[in-house]
């Protein structure tokens, strides 16, 4: 593929940023399928291979994607961290930015094993063994960072809202609308009830000193094991300082590639030790962890959302939406059924 066939805005945003990598034309590009928000390139010359990613930007989703992927790969990599490619150059103008190719793949199911949970841990740990860098204030708030059981609460309750624009008409939409009436909304208004009862000060904010350096979206769905049999750990659009208990919550309730639950306890305690108040976290937890349990149940019928459809388009993964949209219902199902809701 070339430059010419990648289409004349991509090309010509692209040339300067490879320039600053250190890939010199003429080069050779490859799309890169399997992601659902960006669009990924495999970008080769004489002199590099590097990984090219052009962020989707639009009004009605106004995530600052490059800056925090982009910027959490800067810092982890210079205060040492190298479980996670190199961030090479950006351009922020353009919205695209280059980072280290990793020859490797995904995790298959059977693979995620407790080895594999220590790695994830070893990251998070690594990386917030800097807190207190003063390179930390690059790093902005999480796309959707919640420092009180308030703004946890808010958070899922803004997806219950987003789903109201589901239209029934669409295909699968029936079923979708069905399931959020039925079984989710129900299911919300006892969690929701149960957690602001279980909170003694809802509104209290988390202290500095207890927020984490969250990898946000952090699984093994966004991971490549590569030829060194090592993980690298990748994808950070959302990241930026957060709840440590949300980070847990949402690295164990990711359907992609799930975590086992039976590990859920040593993570908990580990995670638990870079605490200043240790009882306290793992208290918040368990208390949220119905909460996002029902929040993954919400993301996965982003599927039916307009905002869906544009990003799966701009990032070349329209195509197989009827088969997309039934795995997601099922797996909400599966959610539910786990939940006893």
């Amino acid at each position: 593929m070339t430059m010419a066939d990648l289409g004349s805005d991509i090309a010509a945003a692209a040339a300067p940023l490879l320039a600053k990598s250190g890939v010199v034309a003429p080069y050779r590009f490859q799309a890169i399928a399997g992601g659902g928000n960006n669009r990924v390139y495999r970008v080769e010359s004489a002199t590099a291979t590097i990984l090219l990613k052009a962020y989707f930007r639009h009004p009605d989703d106004p995530r600052d994607r490059l800056t925090a992927d982009y910027g959490f790969s800067r810092f982890a990599w210079d205060v040492g961290v190298r479980a996670l490619p190199r961030p090479l150059a950006e351009d922020r103008e353009a919205g695209m930015a280059a980072y280290e190719f990793v020859e490797g793949r995904k995790l298959v199911a059977e693979e995620v094993t407790d080895q594999r949970v220590d790695e994830a841990l070893a990251f998070f740990r690594d990386v917030n063994d800097h807190r207190g860098d003063p390179r930390e204030i690059e790093v902005p708030s999480a796309s959707e960072a919640c420092f009180t059981i308030v703004d946890h609460l808010g958070c899922v309750e803004r997806r219950f809202e987003r789903l109201r624009g589901i239209d029934p008409g669409s295909p699968s939409g029936v079923q979708a609308v069905d399931l959020v009436e039925g079984r989710m909304r129900p299911a919300w208004c006892r969690v929701r009830a149960a957690v602001a009862a279980g909170s003694a000060s809802g509104d209290e904010p988390l202290t500095a000193g207890n927020r984490c350096l969250s990898p946000s979206d952090f699984g093994f769905h966004n991971a490549l094991l590569a030829a060194d049999g090592r993980l690298r750990f990748l994808d950070f659009e959302y990241a930026g300082w957060d709840d440590p208990a949300k980070m847990v919550c949402d690295f164990f309730c990711q359907p992609a590639l799930p975590a086992p639950r039976g590990t859920m306890a040593s993570f908990v305690e580990a995670v638990a030790r870079l605490s200043r108040a240790p009882e306290a976290f793992v208290a918040r937890a368990a208390l949220l962890m119905p909460v996002y349990e029902l929040k993954w149940c919400c993301i996965m019928l982003n599927e039916f959302l307009p905002a869906a459809d544009r990003r799966r388009t701009f990032a070349g993964a329209a195509a197989g939406q009827g088969e997309r949209r039934a795995a997601q219902l099922a797996k909400v199902e599966a959610a539910l059924n786990r939940m006893g809701a």
